[in-house]
């Protein structure tokens, strides 16, 4: 996919939120798609937001930069509560939107921010990066190319090695804190992606660290017709797992290490030119995959809302993902396997790919 513009008039972007999503991640991606401007920064976090964008309006409430006048598409990196009333409130002012995962908190709010898009004619679509990780997309080559045969049984894991609990909301109480809904959509958009929608999801969430106030452990089976893809994830493991995990009846593909592009972007290195899209694997070495670049999400928001090019993550693919979330702490609640709360209707938009 190209970054250069297709030749109109850039889209003007406001941020929302500045902490580790918003600075780190979201603003140089941004900034290495032509065609996108990031004109404006919501955030109580002033002297970062002008030493590090001195040119951008700067809105010390999300409020003002979800509905600023001077902007087309609004970015939400903020607290998980705050994705729908602030979805809601740009989307009402008429403008595109795309939210950090989580999408919502509830299966429910999804639903509603789908339709609320739709209603008005809006582009709403969720950063779900994971989609250009490099093990990924060599993943789903692989599977594509059917080398592996019948694939029986999959782990996905996302691990880190963080014993002590940190003062950061994501690790204290509060709706959508917790690492299900931290990592835990990652993992189930890839897995969607890959295999659609499971018949049913088992497993549970823990709270294993000391002093823990939210899970910061699951594991998650995803059931499908003779294949089952377990999700897990944990903040206790310092060893090297396999990323990947894949069985089929041909043979087994582990995939070792992580994927490198989020760690790059947090020291603060900018995604420019082809270099950051280069084939590196694991620790700099060589891969014939496809190589992974998150630009390429923003990119396609810009195509699509310039070019009439596909929503690279649609509406009723966050909806599905929300479902599988909620189905997890169900199956915790209740015991057993539990399936997902989707209608005919949307399961049939999902297979679909309809928006």
């Amino acid at each position: 996919m190209a970054f250069s513009s297709p030749g109109r008039a850039p889209l003007r972007v406001a941020l929302l939120g500045f902490g580790i999503a918003g600075r780190y991640i979201h603003t140089p991606l941004i900034q290495g798609v032509d065609g996108l401007v990031l004109q404006v920064v919501a955030s109580r976090q002033d002297e970062a937001v002008r030493s590090t964008l001195p040119h951008v309006t700067l809105c010390g409430s999300h409020e003002a930069g979800a509905t600023h006048p001077d902007v087309d598409l609004v970015v939400i990196a903020t607290a998980n509560e705050l994705h729908v009333p602030l979805a809601e409130a740009a989307l009402r002012a008429g403008k595109h939107v795309v939210v950090d995962k989580p999408f919502t908190i509830t299966l429910e709010e999804a639903r509603a921010l789908r339709a609320l898009a739709e209603s008005r004619g809006l582009l709403l679509s969720v950063f779900h990066n994971r989609r250009w990780d490099t093990d990924f997309l060599a993943l789903r080559a692989l599977l594509a190319e059917g080398t592996l045969g019948h694939v029986a049984h999959v782990e996905s894991r996302f691990d880190r090695f963080r014993p002590e609990v940190r003062s950061q909301w994501r690790e204290q109480i509060g709706p959508g804190a917790g690492v299900w809904f931290d990592l835990g959509p990652h993992l189930v958009d890839q897995a969607l992606q890959l295999f659609g929608l499971p018949e049913s999801v088992s497993g549970t969430r823990e709270s294993l660290r000391e002093g823990a106030f939210v899970d910061d452990w699951f594991q998650y089976t995803l059931v499908y017709p003779r294949r089952q893809v377990v999700l897990q994830a944990s903040m206790l493991i310092a060893a090297t797992m396999p990323r990947f995990a894949v069985h089929g009846s041909r043979g087994s593909w582990l995939m070792l290490g992580r994927e490198p592009q989020v760690p790059r972007l947090v020291t603060g290195e900018s995604p420019e030119g082809s270099a950051w899209g280069e084939a590196l694997g694991r620790d700099g070495a060589p891969t014939v995959a496809s190589a992974g670049d998150y630009r390429q999400y923003y990119a396609g928001i810009r195509d699509a809302l310039l070019g009439g090019a596909p929503n690279p993550v649609t509406p009723i693919q966050a909806v599905a993902v929300q479902a599988v979330l909620e189905a997890g702490i169900r199956a915790q609640e209740r015991g057993g396997s539990q399936g997902l709360g989707l209608t005919e209707a949307e399961r049939v938009a999902f297979d679909a790919g309809a928006a």
